[in-house]
């Protein structure tokens, strides 16, 4: 068995927040974790200094597609950090229990 991890930021918690819970609800993620991190990066020609918030979200091959439209349309980022990351392997009750919650209906 197998799963996919998905890095995301956020610009503030409350941010990060709403995105994970409408993703649990929906059933595209398992769970998530998140913490703060402080970004530098170009943006429009300008060095950019950020404090901002990484989700990480664990996730099914099969769910990536739906996630990836989700946070596409309700992102407050003109440009959202979306970052697959490669296919990894756990513990298997864990993996078993990522597998048996994204199997359930969602809740909205």
């Amino acid at each position: 068995m197998s799963f996919l991890t998905v890095y995301v930021t956020h610009p503030s918690k409350p941010e990060a927040a709403i995105m994970t819970w409408a993703l649990l609800n929906k059933r595209l993620i398992a769970c998530s974790n998140s913490f703060p991190i402080e970004s530098v990066f170009w943006w429009e020609g300008f060095l950019t200094k950020s404090d901002e918030i990484v989700t990480i979200y664990k996730t099914l091959p099969e769910k990536y597609e739906a996630l990836e439209a989700h946070i596409l349309a309700n992102h407050k980022y003109e440009v959202p950090c979306i970052m697959k990351l490669a296919t990894v392997e756990a513990n298997a009750s864990y993996e078993a229990w990522i597998r048996s919650e994204l199997s359930k209906p969602p809740t909205t």
